[in-house]
């Protein structure tokens, strides 16, 4: 009788094993016509077969969107969209805005206040603090 072993897979948690860009597309809007637009339309013939070249796992979809100023979409993977207007900025600046929608994660941002700041999905090992555990305090009568 042959014994076959199991084969045992860990659930992979986003940044443990590997890490997966949380943005799967960015959609560049641009205007050919318009002068708001001269850094995008630099940045789509210089830059972004770079850019593309460099991140198989993002989407890109370029399109035209006459008289209007230029935009980036990001899609993420949780369903949300965020957009960024680049009017008027240079080729090398449209490439950092196409940067930060690729490395955001597509939360909205939060301002965190006292609390718990460090979200973990283990308890901390030696437990909850209370005034009661420990030594009993020294007493001062005399």
């Amino acid at each position: 009788m042959t014994l076959k072993a199991i084969q045992a897979t860990s659930t992979s948690r986003n940044g443990v094993g590997t890490f997966i860009l949380q943005c799967k597309r960015l959609d560049f809007h641009y205007c050919d016509w318009a002068g708001s637009s001269r850094g995008m339309n630099l940045f789509l013939q210089n830059n972004l077969p770079r850019f593309a070249a460099s991140h198989p796992s993002i989407e890109i979809h370029v399109s035209p969107r006459p008289h209007r100023h230029p935009v980036i979409r990001g899609h993420f993977i949780n369903g949300t969209q965020h957009s960024i207007c680049v009017r008027n900025l240079a080729k090398e600046h449209v490439l950092q805005k196409a940067e930060i929608l690729r490395d955001m994660s597509g939360e909205k941002a939060r301002r965190v206040r006292g609390g718990k700041v460090v979200g973990s999905l283990n308890e901390g090992t030696r437990g909850v603090w209370s005034p009661f555990h420990g030594a009993k305090a020294p007493s001062f009568e005399g």
